[in-house]
C-alpha cells in the first residue's frame, strides 16, 4: 500500500461527506412524496451504513481527471459529492432487493437487522423500486449544479442506469439466482461478477470521469481500472466469507451456505488471493496507462483486497 498517504483519514474524512450528502439526498422533495413506510424503508437502505467505496471512487475519479488536466481537483464541492451518492442509491436499492426472502433471505447486514426484517417485504420492494428514478434524478441534477453542460449531465445518468439494468447489475443478479446450487466456471464466475458487482463499481469511476469531462484515453483507463477492482472486490468478499465469521462480517446467510459458486470454491483461499492481487495490479497498469497518477485510487485499489470485512 502508498507509505506515503494515509488512507484511514482520507475515508474518514470521505465518508463523512458522502454522508452529509446522502442526508441531502433523502431530504429531497421527490422522497418527502412517498408514502411514509416506502419513506421509512428508503431511508433504512441508504443509511445503513457500508464503505461507500462506490462515491468515495466516483469523486476520486474527477479529482485525477482535472489534476490531469491541469485544472486543480484537491477541493472537491458539494456537488461532485451529490453526483457521487446517485451511485450509493443504487448500491442500497440491489441490497435492500438482495436481502428479500424471495433472493438471498438475509436477516442481517452490517451487524444490523436488514430493511425487510425491520420495514416489511411490501415496503422494502417499493423503497428499492423509488431509488432507481431518484437516483437517476440525483445525478441529473448534481452534474448540472457541478457545471456540466445538460448532454454530459445526460450522458453520466444514462452511464448509471446502463450499469444498473439488465446489462449490468441486474443481469448479474439474475445470473446469480441461475447459478445456485450449480458449479460455475471460472470464466462463467467471472462474468456473473463483471456484471454483478463489477458494473456499476466501474461506473462510479467512469461517471466522475464524465463529469470532469474526461478524455478517450482517461475514460478507458478508469474503465479498465474499475472492472478489475470489481473483480478484486468480490474476490476478497469471498476470501472474507471463507474465513471470517457471521459476526466479524455482519452478513447473514453467506454465499456458500446458499449454495453459489466463489473464487475460494474454485481455487482455494491462497489461488482466490493471488487472483484478487493480480487484478489489483492490472487494475493500477490500466490507470497508469491513461495518464491518471492518483495516490487515493492506488491506496484504495490495495485497500480492497486487504480489507478485513
Amino acid at each position: 500500500m502508498t507509505r506515503t498517504f494515509d488512507l484511514t483519514d482520507y475515508l474518514r474524512a470521505e465518508v463523512a461527506r458522502v454522508d452529509a450528502a446522502l442526508e441531502r439526498a433523502l431530504d429531497a422533495e421527490a422522497v418527502h412524496g412517498l408514502a411514509a413506510g416506502v419513506r421509512a424503508a428508503v431511508a433504512h437502505g441508504v443509511r445503513s451504513g457500508g464503505k461507500r467505496l462506490r462515491p468515495v471512487l466516483c469523486v476520486e475519479a474527477w479529482r485525477a481527471v482535472r489534476r490531469a488536466k491541469g485544472l486543480g481537483g484537491d477541493a472537491a464541492p458539494d456537488a461532485a459529492y451529490d453526483l457521487a451518492v446517485s451511485l450509493e442509491l443504487i448500491h442500497a436499492y440491489s441490497l435492500m432487493h438482495d436481502d428479500l426472502p424471495c433472493m438471498d433471505d438475509a436477516d442481517l447486514r452490517r451487524g444490523q437487522p436488514t430493511t425487510w426484517k425491520v420495514h416489511g417485504e411490501a415496503d422494502t420492494v417499493a423503497g428499492g423500486v423509488a431509488l432507481i428514478p431518484l437516483a437517476a434524478l440525483q445525478a441529473l441534477r448534481s452534474a448540472r449544479a457541478l457545471g456540466c453542460t445538460e448532454a454530459v449531465a445526460r450522458r453520466a445518468a444514462e452511464t448509471l442506469l446502463g450499469a444498473a439494468g439488465s446489462g449490468g447489475m441486474v443481469g448479474g443478479q439474475g445470473l446469480d439466482l441461475l447459478g445456485e446450487d450449480r458449479a460455475l466456471s471460472s470464466d462463467e464466475l467471472d462474468e456473473l461478477h463483471a456484471h454483478k458487482t463489477g458494473a456499476l463499481l466501474t461506473a462510479s469511476l467512469w461517471v466522475g470521469g464524465i463529469a470532469a469531462e474526461a478524455s478517450e484515453a482517461q475514460e478507458a483507463a478508469l474503465v479498465g481500472y474499475g472492472r478489475r477492482i470489481g473483480l478484486a472486490f468480490q474476490i476478497a468478499d469471498d476470501v472474507l466469507d471463507a474465513t471470517a465469521s457471521a459476526e466479524a462480517l455482519g452478513k447473514r446467510p453467506s454465499d456458500s451456505d446458499l449454495g453459489k459458486s466463489t473464487y475460494v470454491a474454485l481455487h482455494g483461499v491462497d489461488e482466490a488471493r493471488t487472483r484478487g492481487v493480480e487484478q489489483v495490479d492490472q487494475g493500477l497498469a490500466a490507470l497508469s496507462a491513461g495518464g491518471l497518477e492518483s495516490p487515493a485510487l492506488t491506496a484504495l485499489a490495495h485497500y480492497v483486497m486487504e480489507r478485513d470485512r
